[in-house]
C-alpha cells in the first residue's frame, strides 16, 4: 500500500505564499517521479510541476516564476513553494507518485486527497 498526505493548503491574499507538503509512505521501493496538479471548477485537472528522482522540473506556463517545486528523497515528501498567488490559482491541488513498490515492479501513480488553496483578490 502507498499513501500520498498532503497538508499546508488555505486561504491566501494575492500577492501571499503558501508551501504545499506531500509525504508518501507504504510498501516504497523507489518513487520515479513526484509531482503537483490541480483542479479548478469547471476545468481539467491539469499539471502544476513535475520533479523526477535526479531532481529534474517542469512547470506549467502559468506558474512559472512563481512556483517552485522540490523534494527531500530521504523522508519520501515533496513540496510545492507557491509565491506571488493570484485569485486563478485557486483550485484543489493534488500530489502525484510515480511509485514503484518492488525491485521487479513497474511504476504506478497515486494520488493524495487534495487540499484546498483559495486566493482572494
Amino acid at each position: 500500500q502507498v499513501q500520498l498526505v498532503e497538508s499546508g493548503g488555505g486561504l491566501v491574499q494575492a500577492g501571499g505564499s503558501l508551501r504545499l507538503s506531500c509525504a508518501a509512505s507504504g510498501s516504497i521501493f523507489s518513487i520515479n517521479a513526484m509531482g503537483w496538479y490541480r483542479q479548478a471548477p469547471g476545468k481539467q485537472r491539469e499539471l502544476v510541476a513535475v520533479i523526477t528522482s535526479g531532481s529534474n522540473t517542469n512547470y506549467s506556463d502559468p506558474v512559472k516564476g512563481r512556483f517552485t517545486i522540490s523534494r527531500d528523497n530521504a523522508k519520501n515528501t515533496a513540496y510545492l513553494q507557491m509565491n506571488s498567488l493570484k485569485p486563478e490559482d485557486t483550485a484543489v491541488y493534488y500530489c502525484n507518485a510515480k511509485v514503484r513498490r518492488g525491485i521487479w515492479d513497474q511504476a504506478y501513480d497515486y494520488w493524495g486527497q487534495g487540499t484546498q488553496v483559495t486566493v482572494s483578490s
